[in-house]
């Protein structure tokens, strides 16, 4: 397992690489920022010193050079437009992202696999049907137009949860929901299609001649075996979940890593954009790697070398 942890974190630190590479190109097809810095009547010789200033004088490939050197040292340059250090300004922001993030993870496992399982159980019944109903609609929803629609219900009719800001623990309620409805009814979906598939195996026939209760049944045969497919797209939903936060946190006015990089995307803000990539970036690396681990807790027969 040592070595499997180790050629992983080897890997990801040239997808990183790369990762940090593409974004800076991509951010620069833009092009340079200096109409937002140059003052109205400026002079040729301003917009040079300023264009020097800012270091976009210099040829492209010096510049990458520049960057990827401050990466190492752990400096993603200063932010363009309010003269900080870009990292330390996404990371003030960070905390709050992530608890946004936890919340509709919770809220995904906590109802999308219990939904999914009675779904299964319920095979073509009503209750599988409104499951499954439930879970489209989830899915097909808009999550600004679902954000909007809870502030008016919760938020201004019933006046029950705050609408917006992040002053206190339960204005993550509405914000969370509607982050998790898409992966909800993805989990719910999955878990469902797994466990039909492992319910039907042999050895849950042999276990439920044993005597086994229902509960038994599926908590300790189906329910782990079922879960294997369904750690994989938890997953990959972190990342749909993560991109998902950029339109939740407008749409709740919350204060996370997602509106700032999406001003600075707008302000042409080169190094928040590059340092909210990265941490994006380390945040799907680990989780993935992390996955991967809990596959071997999960079934004992899947092993890493």
């Amino acid at each position: 397992m040592l070595a499997f942890i180790t050629r992983r974190l080897f890997q990801g630190i040239f997808v990183l690489f790369s990762v940090l590479v593409v974004v800076f190109f991509l951010a620069r097809l833009s092009g340079e920022p200096l109409a937002l810095f140059v003052p109205v009547g400026a002079t040729a010789d301003d917009v040079a010193r300023i264009r020097a200033q800012l270091g976009f004088d210099q040829p492209l490939l010096v510049q990458l050079g520049a960057f990827l050197s401050g990466v190492l040292r752990g400096d993603f340059g200063t932010s363009l437009r309010f003269h900080q250090p870009a990292m330390q300004l996404v990371l003030e922001v960070l905390p709050a992202t992530v608890h946004l993030t936890l919340s509709a993870m919770l809220i995904v496992i906590v109802v999308g696999i219990p939904l999914g399982v009675i779904a299964a159980l319920k095979r073509n019944t009503a209750v599988d049907a409104l499951v499954m109903s439930l879970a489209l609609v989830g899915q097909s929803m808009p999550t600004f137009w679902l954000g909007v629609l809870l502030i008016l219900v919760f938020g201004v009719n019933l006046a029950v949860l705050p609408p917006f800001g992040y002053n206190e623990p339960a204005a993550l309620v509405l914000p969370a929901i509607t982050l998790a409805a898409i992966s909800l009814g993805i989990i719910a979906r999955s878990v469902r299609s797994s466990m039909l598939e492992v319910i039907n195996q042999d050895y849950m026939r042999t276990a439920r001649a044993k005597g086994l209760t229902p509960i038994q049944l599926v908590a300790k045969h189906a329910l782990r075996n079922a879960l294997i497919p369904a750690l994989t797209v938890l997953g990959l939903q972190v990342g749909t979940l993560l991109g998902g936060a950029v339109v939740t946190e407008f749409v709740f006015s919350f204060p996370g890593m997602a509106r700032l990089a999406t001003q600075a995307v707008l302000n042409r803000d080169f190094p928040i954009v590059q340092a909210f990539v990265a941490v994006i970036a380390v945040a799907v690396l680990v989780v993935n790697l992390l996955v991967d681990v809990i596959y071997a807790v999960v079934d004992p027969r899947i092993t890493y070398r």
